[in-house]
């Protein structure tokens, strides 16, 4: 890697630290976590309307965290009245969760709030510069999806 290259990587390095320092991607709803608004989106995304729920390990394989991690997200999502459990009809081994009518209105609320951000976003960059920034971040995806992480 030549000189330029050393120094393109620095200063990617540090634009990724310094946006992950932001708090573009924290919830927009006080009470609840990031990791708590994620997982009730997860929970809403992929569940239709006749369906039981999805389970836990479905919503650890979509977030990329442990089904342990995803237990607490619902038993704190649940006890605050965000989310239900049920039995599986089919296997009752297996516990299905689906959001609740508050936890549809909070999902709203945020939904609401992070467009807006990215809305001051987008007439900030310009809608050119927005669908530039986008395809590099598809493609950055692309990369990382593809490589292994290092050191791991």
């Amino acid at each position: 890697m030549d000189d330029a290259q050393q120094e393109a990587a620095k200063r990617l390095i540090d634009v990724c630290w310094k946006l992950s320092r932001t708090n573009w991607n924290r919830s927009p709803i006080i009470g609840l976590t990031s990791s708590e608004m994620w997982a009730l989106y997860c929970i809403k995304k992929n569940t239709c309307l006749d369906s039981p729920g999805i389970k836990v390990s479905e919503i650890s394989d979509f977030l990329r965290v442990t089904s342990p991690s995803v237990t607490q997200l619902v038993n704190s999502l649940e006890a605050q009245g965000l989310v239900e459990r049920s039995i599986d009809t089919k296997d009752r081994r297996v516990v299905r969760v689906r959001t609740t009518e508050k936890g549809e209105r909070i999902l709203e609320k945020a939904a609401g709030a992070l467009h807006g951000m990215f809305e001051g976003l987008i007439e900030y960059l310009g809608e050119e510069n927005t669908n530039c920034l986008a395809e590099l971040l598809l493609q950055v995806l692309a990369y990382f999806d593809m490589v292994e992480t290092p050191g791991v």
